[in-house]
């Protein structure tokens, strides 16, 4: 099933271009804030496209990237949540 938001509602909601925000929640392991990070650089123009924080939690078993990400298109936005979504130690995404 694809929980990635359609175009129609992203083009509803966002205007394009511009910036877009995704949360992403996962395991503190196997360096996944690094993976987050360079899933959405393979869709970004530049690195300069996205600005990011990051927290983990108080026992620092997971941690909590926001990203704040200049994108063109609602398909962009979609191919960074495919990306993402695939990621090993992925809890929730936002």
């Amino acid at each position: 099933m694809d929980h990635r938001p359609s175009v129609d509602l992203l083009e509803s909601i966002h205007l394009f271009p511009g910036v877009y925000q995704i949360k992403a929640i996962g395991r503190a392991e196997d360096e996944f804030e690094a993976r987050v990070v360079e899933a959405v650089y393979s869709h970004v123009a530049a690195r300069s496209d996205l600005d990011y924080s990051v927290r983990s939690t108080p026992g620092g078993r997971h941690v909590a990237l926001t990203l704040d990400i200049t994108v063109q298109t609602a398909e962009q936005v979609r191919a960074i949540y495919a990306e993402i979504r695939d990621l090993k130690g992925l809890t929730l995404l936002l």
